[in-house]
């Protein structure tokens, strides 16, 4: 048995913050991932993190459009917190080593991204994330942090309605261990694979989301999912906002710059409107046949002096993975699959609740934070530059007071007979021969996600996606394990992972059927209409023996009262 005070299941850039700053008060600290930390997802954040450091600029304004392209469903208490205390947040990467791009006065400079009227996004190219997630790695090996690399989580503990560890495997060895903690942190990421195609890394597969589901924490916000406006259609690779934000355009097939049109409600911030207005006015031109072979265009000719010093990696997956030279033509693009605003509802310091029967309640010793996370910091839309913001504010608040409530409780009490249990599911697992294979279950749960459940959703659509969703599940106690070795055995992971994944999708389809209204990203065709007075609320589900159960929550306001929304 593996004891700490704190306990982070995830190795990104919310891990890395809980656990940088857990430690950093006094606790004695863990990093569990099921890959080595500097190949998390957050590494394939391309254009930036947001910070109103600019003469013209305050966090009051950036804290204004991050609530407008939440489209008001953001807790307003939240995103105050992101905006102001992110500014320090901000200064502490570059005093710590991250070399964010230099204006010609050498100070940091901001490119513009959607939804904003100010440049903001501070930025390394367009590798952002990457350069953020090794230096704050450093940091946690100058730390002495302890990393468990290459684990992979099955269950978290619970005693006496309180969590107070995880079952790992060592994904090396196939061994199973138990982490004693006092707290537990998940910083696990989205669940972007449970739709395909999609921007997320095949590790992105909502683990934590239904870890903390199956334990009674409540998942709030899930039927709001992000469609980015640019990715390659081979393979949803993403095509950084940043190179909008520095004056490329969009064109259909009859060389329009269709965002220019007042029948997309943006004609002042045009190609910079917000992910859900530019995604949605892409797929109509697609759909009423002013699209090319699926896709519209992406032009970056007239940026190519920029395009040459700034963007070295789109560049090179244009050219490598659809045969494109953006400083010479212009790139097919389509929206996809690229975030989750909902997640593990948390408040402002990363506890986590649960459903007490006429609402929520903390669920001691359980935390969260970044994109695993609902501190609702976006609500129903996410402003490009402010997931990475929210993973090292948020991440650092949860670490914080996670190390806080580790030190006022006494070390749990837990049998190693725990690890039976896990055990013989693996058992099961590899006592199964048939020809029913994860991969297929998987591709086929992400096609119907996406058919069903992406930009336009409707009420006939999203039922077909629960049976279909129900039916595919059923196969799943049918899944086999070809490879019965322990030893580094990706077969294994992937059956485990589908399990997770599917309650992901579930949730998803429960949220999008309550939500009776279009708000952001969620866009019903059958109510087009953003409906205050009945849906400014938060849709939350939580686990019951048949499936997802809805509640709903309110709305933080402090501020900044709802409004027409326009771009």
């Amino acid at each position: 048995m593996i004891e700490y005070d704190v306990l982070v299941i995830g190795g990104g850039l919310a891990g890395m913050s809980a656990a940088l700053h857990a430690g950093e008060v006094g606790a004695s600290v863990a990093m569990v991932s099921k890959v080595y930390p500097t190949r998390s997802h957050s590494a394939a954040a391309q254009g930036g993190i947001n910070a109103a450091l600019g003469i013209e600029d305050s966090w009051e304004v950036h804290a204004y459009e991050t609530v407008k392209g939440s489209d008001f469903l953001g807790d307003q208490d939240a995103i105050e917190i992101l905006c102001r205390d992110g500014i320090q947040d901000v200064f502490a990467l570059e005093h710590w080593g991250v070399i964010f791009d230099r204006n010609e006065e050498g100070n940091i400079h901001m490119r513009g991204f959607g939804g904003t009227d100010k440049s903001r996004t501070c930025h390394v190219g367009d590798m952002t994330g990457q350069t953020i997630l090794h230096v704050m790695y450093e940091r946690l090996l100058r730390m002495n942090v302890k990393s468990y690399d290459e684990w992979f989580v099955t269950t978290l503990l619970m005693e006496e309605g309180a969590c107070c560890g995880a079952v790992a495997m060592d994904i090396t060895s196939g061994k199973l261990e138990v982490f004693k903690a006092k707290a537990v942190i998940i910083c696990t990421g989205g669940c972007g694979r449970v739709y395909e195609p999609s921007t997320n890394g095949l590790i992105v597969t909502g683990d934590g989301l239904s870890l903390a589901y199956r334990v009674g924490a409540l998942l709030m916000d899930m039927e709001m999912v992000q469609y980015h406006p640019t990715t390659l259609p081979a393979n949803g690779f993403l095509i950084t906002e940043g190179a909008r934000g520095e004056g490329a355009y969009l064109l259909n097939s009859e060389g329009e710059r269709f965002m220019q049109e007042e029948r997309y409600g943006a004609t002042t911030l045009e190609e910079k409107a917000s992910r859900d207005v530019v995604s949605r006015a892409e797929t109509i031109e697609i759909q009423e046949g002013r699209g090319i072979d699926g896709c519209v265009l992406l032009d970056c000719r007239h940026i190519k002096d920029r395009i040459l010093e700034a963007f070295h990696q789109i560049s090179e997956l244009a050219i490598d993975y659809a045969g494109v030279d953006i400083t010479q033509d212009p790139l097919p693009i389509r929206p996809g699959m690229h975030y989750m605003m909902g997640g593990i509802k948390t408040d402002i310091d990363g506890r986590c609740y649960r459903h007490n029967g006429d609402g929520s309640e903390p669920l001691p010793g359980l935390y969260s934070a970044g994109e695993a996370a609902c501190v609702s910091a976006h609500g129903a839309n996410r402003l490009g530059g402010n997931s990475l913001l929210d993973c090292v504010t948020f991440g650092r608040k949860a670490g914080v007071h996670a190390a806080e409530y580790a030190s006022s409780i006494n070390s749990p009490n837990i049998s190693e007979a725990v690890i039976e249990v896990e055990e013989q599911k693996i058992v099961d697992l590899f006592a199964r021969s048939t020809n029913e294979r994860a991969p297929a279950l998987r591709l086929e749960m992400g096609e119907i996600m996406h058919t069903f459940t992406g930009v336009f959703r409707e009420e006939a659509g999203l039922l077909e996606a629960e049976r279909r969703i129900h039916a595919v599940r059923e196969r799943y106690p049918e899944v086999s394990v070809h490879d019965k070795g322990r030893v580094f055995n990706t077969d294994l992971l992937a059956v485990l992972e589908l399990d997770f994944m599917f309650d992901c999708a579930e949730t998803i389809i429960a949220s999008a059927l309550a939500r009776k209204e279009s708000r952001g990203a969620h866009t019903r065709t059958d109510y087009p209409e953003r409906d205050d007075e009945n849906w400014l609320k938060h849709v939350a589900v939580y686990h019951t023996p048949d499936g997802p159960a809805v509640t709903y929550l309110p709305v933080t306001i402090t501020k900044w009262q709802p409004e027409a929304r326009q771009y």
